[in-house]
């Protein structure tokens, strides 16, 4: 029996060992080409697609800008659904592996759009009594955009998530280290931007369409490669059971338990390791006095303190069970307060393509940039500013913070709103400027004709945007995985994205109405001829919304509570979770006994 005993614990510790050689630095050249070849796929379909819908697809120019934010929405509200399947059975490789797959076919499709003929109306020079697209051209176009947007929901929560799952993200190895992982991913991401900005977009404005598409249809497919050959080297965390439901038995079992009395000691309420352990591997959540009705959830009654039997969670919940609500809902209104900031910004991209069209773009005689290259003054301070940022600013933030990051992911946030409205009040002057220059040389009638004003007068507002970027985005996805439940950080990354959803569909209500209300003659933003148009109004709506929205953010980070978290090095080694976890059935959800837990006092409800 000792002789088996001894085998068993040497087997165990064979087994922690391979855990521990698994994930590290040596994985990221997997995961990040992954991600960088995605990036780069997707950066260089989206960035210029307004250009295709217009040029090419002959749409009018608001209708082409809102199927864009239309399916750019969509594209970020699926990851949501994408993190739910994750984090709840498939975990958070295989759900990379299959958003890939698809995200895939949807490329391939809208590819061989653009090289048959047949699947495209004729060409349109004039701008003048164009043909439209069919509705069988349309329909391929809305099947592609709508698989890429599925595609997207199974990568963009999980790659980040998944890559951090790879380093030890307790608070006491974090603070320990000389650099930030989100903003090294970051800095990964905004070079495939880069790249997919001046060599894709060259190749669709001065190659050809179906080599345009055609090569980020081929960089997708090298990073599902790429990603699958790393996969022996990933640490592969077993996904814990639904967030949804933990989060509903929590709320269901508080109310059942309404009318009960919390005991004054918050050590009294139900605590249980072992159940919690598949869900708690980096330290579990600690008690809070926010929200203490949902509290009663974790009230232990008289008759489940003596019941041998396994816990029914629909009526008692574990402390940190109940913790994991509480982080949610204190961070929704942070979380609420990026939507506003995306509706500002949703149509941007679009307007300003359509302004650099008209502007001199020439670099020399013969050599002009393609419109949606300019985004690479965004992606370049982007770069940029997180070398600075890390390098520079965070060491000076530190000498009067004493913070190891120098300053927090709220005020980091904070920041990013300010130098965004910036940016937007820079933008609406600049349009000012370029009118005036088109009505002196009577160019207001002529939307084809180039006016005498240099393409350079944009750079100011996406270097600000950059800047804008590197603070409020890098922030916005730091605070969310930080401080999220560490079961749901698949769905903490998916409501980054969905706050871009919810921000790109009140873009299209916002951009809709404007048309809609502000006259015929001089609408502010017309189909067809930008120069009779009153963006600059646009743009003073959209700072002032910012405004109201930055007061709002700054209530709510104000009033902010950080979630406690108990170290596993505090109470519960790795091996004790390993152990525990073992016993879990995966479901986070395991046959484990109340009487486990000790001596609980019970509490008659």
């Amino acid at each position: 029996m000792d002789k088996n005993m001894a085998e068993d614990g040497v087997e165990e510790n064979r087994e922690n060992t391979k855990k521990k050689e698994l994930g590290g630095l040596r994985t990221m050249p997997f995961i990040l080409a992954n991600e960088i070849c995605d990036r780069f796929a997707s950066s260089g379909f989206h960035a210029n697609m307004i250009t295709y819908l217009t040029e090419v697809l002959n749409m009018p120019l608001v209708p082409a800008s809102n199927t864009l934010t239309n399916f750019s929405g969509t594209a970020s509200f699926t990851p949501l659904i994408g993190a739910l399947i994750a984090d709840s059975f498939a975990g958070r490789f295989w759900t990379i592996i299959v958003g890939s797959i698809i995200y895939e076919l949807g490329l391939v499709s809208i590819t061989i759009s653009a090289v048959l003929p047949s699947l495209r109306p004729p060409p349109c020079p004039t701008k003048e009594n164009c043909k439209e697209a069919s509705t069988l051209q349309l329909c391929i176009l809305y099947i592609s955009l709508l698989l890429t947007s599925l595609g997207t929901g199974g990568i963009r929560p999980c790659v980040v998530t998944f890559a951090a799952d790879q380093f030890d993200m307790s608070k006491s190895k974090v603070a320990s280290r000389s650099w930030n992982f989100f903003n090294w991913y970051y800095f990964s991401m905004g070079l495939a931007t880069l790249s997919a900005l001046t060599i894709v977009v060259y190749i669709q404005d001065n190659v050809g369409w179906g080599w345009g598409l055609g090569l980020p249809t081929i960089a997708m497919a090298l990073s599902i490669i790429a990603f699958l050959v790393g996969s022996p080297l990933y640490k592969k965390l077993k996904p814990g059971g639904s967030p949804l439901v933990r989060l509903a038995q929590v709320i269901v079992a508080a109310t059942k338990k309404r009318k009960a009395v919390a005991p004054a000691d918050p050590s009294l309420l139900y605590e249980n390791k072992e159940l919690d352990a598949t869900i708690s591997v980096n330290g579990r959540l600690l008690h809070t006095n926010q929200f203490k009705w949902f509290d009663k959830a974790a009230i232990v009654t008289d008759a489940e303190a003596t019941s041998l039997n396994p816990p029914n969670l629909w009526r008692l919940a574990t402390v940190h069970r109940v913790e994991e609500l509480k982080s949610i809902v204190r961070m929704l209104p942070i979380w609420a307060a990026g939507i506003l900031h995306v509706t500002s910004s949703s149509h941007q991209h679009s307007f300003t393509i359509q302004q650099a069209r008209t502007m001199d773009r020439h670099l020399s005689p013969s050599f002009q940039i393609p419109p949606a290259s300019l985004s690479i003054f965004s992606v370049l301070t982007v770069l940029i500013g997180i070398v600075l940022y890390e390098r520079f600013f965070v060491p000076l933030a530190r000498r009067f913070t004493r913070n190891p990051s120098g300053i927090t992911s709220l005020q980091r946030m904070g920041i990013g709103f300010m130098v965004n409205i910036l940016a937007t009040i820079v933008a609406s002057f600049v349009e000012i400027k370029r009118k005036a220059i088109a009505a002196n040389h009577n160019l207001l009638d002529k939307p084809r004709a180039i006016i005498p004003i240099s393409v350079f007068w944009l750079v100011p507002q996406f270097a600000l945007h950059g800047v804008a970027e590197v603070f409020m985005s890098v922030g916005h996805l730091e605070f969310l995985y930080d401080q999220s439940p560490e079961s749901m950080r698949s769905t903490a990354a998916a409501l980054y994205w969905i706050a871009i959803a919810i921000g790109n569909y009140l873009g299209t209500l916002l951009v809709t109405l404007v048309h809609k209300y502000t006259g015929h003659s001089r609408n502010w933003l017309p189909d067809r001829n930008l120069n009779r148009g009153r963006l600059e109004y646009y743009y003073w709506l959209v700072s002032g919304i910012q405004v109201v929205n930055l007061i709002y953010y700054v209530t709510c980070a104000w009033l902010y509570t950080h979630k406690p978290v108990e170290e596993v090095g505090d109470s519960m080694d790795k091996n004790d979770v390993d152990l525990a976890r073992g016993r879990n059935d995966g479901n986070g959800d395991g046959d484990v006994e109340l009487a486990k837990t000790g001596t609980v006092k019970a509490i008659t409800s």
